[in-house]
């Protein structure tokens, strides 16, 4: 997510639902009920999030609320709908929430996610080069841009074009030589493409503030993208704790995307969950407990990452009105019940028994099984890692 700049946002997104409420069921009520089979399960990161969902028309998400242990002691129940075909998560802010919460939940064993579609809903940071606020992006990469090393930048070399160095290399633009396993994590795209083609069909929510705001971008030909309306995009998402600004670390962490996807990835959202969500489901495959094949990643955009022209990157951050907060909680709503209603709609004859991915799922180190197409191979096929360069991949692929 990104976080709320105003206090009264949050406060108005806690007291505007005025819902009939269940009771939470205690962990062992919950355990007296057989498991809840979920064939949708939302994934908010905070209660502005989670409330775009509540108090509309298609189903009541406060229907049943299940108490599970580990969760966010401020978001401690699973709300679900009467039949529970959809349920809903708020994980908590930045990444030791995220994964916490959604390992808790994933092995709680009050659920069976064999056969559930994951779908990660929150706002972020926008590129204006990809996109504008409001925009609702579906990502196919998810890349932990803060695993690398960090220089100050008053102090780097004067051939480092940042201060940031993947880690086990020594240029920031080598590929890392030491890995975690959490650098990058690929979803299913032809899930994502039919989650696109659902989004489309969404008219988005829009502010004339960020009607106002996103025009200055149209003054840098790079930025034309963010100067235009929202619309649904297809590209990658970047997760950082650390809230970066400004267009020298955007730029150093949207090269960060490309070298760590092997030139594929394209940045544009920046948020501080993804990857660790994506992690506890991809525990949860080994285990047998949920299908990393059907996972959604979606967010939208509610303030650009970097200052337009002539823009102060403090006045961008901390102060300037963008406008793009609300749109991009609407759109969580507007966009995301398409996709939501387009798998219920079609689960009999599409969805329940899941879409096939073409394209290799899971992380960098195979754990699911295949060869990533990102990353020095699979360790589990005895493939080492080996020095590669963005240079030298672009160069044998014909680019400048």
């Amino acid at each position: 997510m990104r976080p709320i700049s105003c206090a009264s946002q949050l406060l108005a997104a806690l007291v505007s639902v005025d819902l009939a409420v269940a009771k939470p069921l205690s962990i062992l009520e919950a355990r007296g009920h057989k498991h809840i089979k979920p064939k949708v399960f939302l994934i908010d990161m905070f209660p502005p999030e989670g409330a775009a969902w509540y108090g509309i028309p298609e189903f009541n998400l406060l229907a049943r609320n299940i108490s599970v242990p580990g969760l966010s002691p401020l978001y401690p129940d699973v709300h679900c709908t009467d039949k529970g075909d959809v349920c809903q998560i708020v994980t908590g802010e930045a990444e030791i929430n995220a994964a916490n919460s959604m390992n808790a939940l994933t092995f709680s064993g009050l659920f069976d996610f064999t056969r559930t579609y994951f779908m990660i809903a929150g706002i972020a940071g926008v590129n204006p080069k990809v996109a504008t606020l409001g925009s609702v992006t579906f990502a196919k990469y998810a890349v932990s841009v803060e695993l690398q090393y960090e220089f100050d930048a008053r102090e780097i070399p004067a051939n480092f074009t940042t201060g940031y160095v993947p880690q086990g290399s020594t240029d920031p633009t080598e590929y890392p030589q030491s890995i975690y396993g959490t650098e990058v994590f690929e979803v299913n795209d032809n899930l994502r493409q039919l989650a696109i083609a659902f989004a489309k069909t969404a008219i988005l929510n829009d502010s004339t503030d960020a009607m106002a705001y996103r025009a200055h971008y149209a003054s840098t030909s790079a930025y034309e993208a963010g100067s235009q309306a929202p619309s649904v995009v297809g590209c990658d998402t970047a997760t950082s704790d650390v809230y970066f600004s400004g267009a020298l670390l955007s730029e150093a962490f949207e090269n960060t995307t490309k070298l760590f996807t092997n030139g594929s990835g394209v940045y544009c959202t920046t948020a501080q969950e993804d990857t660790a969500t994506l992690e506890a489901l991809l525990r949860g495959a080994i285990a047998n407990l949920t299908d990393f094949s059907r996972i959604i990643v979606m967010r939208t955009a509610s303030d650009f990452d970097r200052p337009y022209a002539g823009e102060a990157d403090t006045f961008n951050l901390f102060y300037a009105d963008q406008g793009g907060f609300e749109p991009a909680i609407n759109n969580i709503y507007l966009a995301g019940i398409k996709v939501v209603e387009g798998i219920l709609n079609e689960w009999e004859t599409t969805f329940a028994k899941g879409i096939p991915a073409t394209n290799y799922i899971g992380d960098i180190f195979g754990s699911l099984g295949g060869v990533p197409d990102f990353g020095p191979g699979s360790v589990f096929n005895d493939n080492p890692v080996t020095k590669r360069t963005l240079k030298g991949r672009n160069a044998a692929k014909g680019y400048a």
